[in-house]
């Protein structure tokens, strides 16, 4: 029986925190960013650079705090290009976040084996607390999340900034003809969409201490989905992404379970578990959902 606890509930329910956590802070970004009217499928490349300057600024500075400030910074960096190649130049938002996930793939991967070498980062990383019981003790990120979730929908619902936000996501050009400056709520919300999905890569690479090529695996689409799944609203979301970190933590456990077959035990296969999740929980729950009406849309001022 102290087995069955240790192992399918308190280790579960500690690997859906662990797995859901950068979810939920990656979703948020994006739900800041397309609220706004801007798409930001860039949220991969941006957790990717995020999850490396984390562990460099670390190292550097030997505090994991400043640890985190670089990884949001390195987040927004990616963020300001989106924010000017879309809102600016009017450029076709999908293709300027894939465009952005490609360069931080690349620059990154390149920065790692320059700033690292091959032998990857030092082994005594300064990381983020941890807090909680003896049996289970989660980063100081982890309540961090949940804060953040907590403060997006006061936010974007109780306050003048959320509702001129909303505005801009919905009908541009009425929110420009009563002052609301379109251009500065999308160029705010892109930068803040941008520090939330480095703070979410930073805590991928935290949780390992180390920055490894390709760590971040996906996990800024799942994001994305969560986003659609939970109908652009914190609460929904939040929920989304712990469905979805409840998949990735019931994969990495159904590896050593006895009674499964073999063929069923392959890594390949249980690796693709929260993804098939994620592809069935989009095409068969969320049922019509309808994002903000301008979403997508360039506004090109008259």
């Amino acid at each position: 029986m102290k087995e069955f606890v240790d192992v399918w509930i308190l280790g579960l329910g500690l690997a859906t925190l662990t797995y859901g956590t950068p979810l939920i802070l990656a979703a948020l970004g994006g739900l800041f960013s397309e609220r706004s009217g801007i798409v930001n499928i860039a949220l991969e490349g941006m957790m990717t650079a995020g999850a490396f300057f984390a562990i460099y600024v670390s190292v550097q500075t030997n505090s994991w705090f400043f640890g985190l400030i670089g990884a949001m910074l390195a987040g927004m960096v990616l963020a300001a290009v989106h924010a000017v190649a879309t809102v600016t130049f009017h450029a076709d938002q999908i293709v300027s976040g894939t465009a952005i996930i490609l360069i931080a793939a690349g620059l990154v991967n390149f920065l790692n084996l320059t700033l690292f070498g091959s032998e990857g980062s030092p082994p005594d990383i300064s990381s983020p607390w941890k807090v909680g019981p003896a049996d289970f003790r989660v980063s100081v990120l982890v309540p961090l999340a949940f804060l953040a979730v907590a403060g997006t929908w006061f936010v974007i619902f109780r306050t003048p900034f959320g509702l001129r936000l909303r505005s801009v996501g919905e009908h541009p050009r009425a929110a420009d003809t009563v002052g609301i400056d379109v251009a500065r709520m999308r160029y705010t919300a892109v930068l803040v969409s941008g520090a939330l999905a480095g703070l979410a890569g930073a805590f991928i690479s935290f949780n390992v201490d180390s920055y490894t090529e390709n760590m971040v695996a996906g996990n800024g689409f799942i994001a994305l989905a969560a986003l659609i799944f939970g109908k652009w609203k914190p609460v929904p979301v939040m929920m989304a992404c712990l469905l979805f970190g409840f998949a990735q933590g019931l994969a990495s456990r159904l590896g050593g379970v006895g009674w499964l077959p073999d063929a069923f035990q392959s890594p390949e296969l249980l690796n693709a578990l929260p993804y098939v999740i994620t592809l069935i929980a989009l095409a068969g729950f969320v049922g019509k959902a309808v994002p903000p009406a301008a979403v997508g849309k360039p506004y090109i001022k008259h």
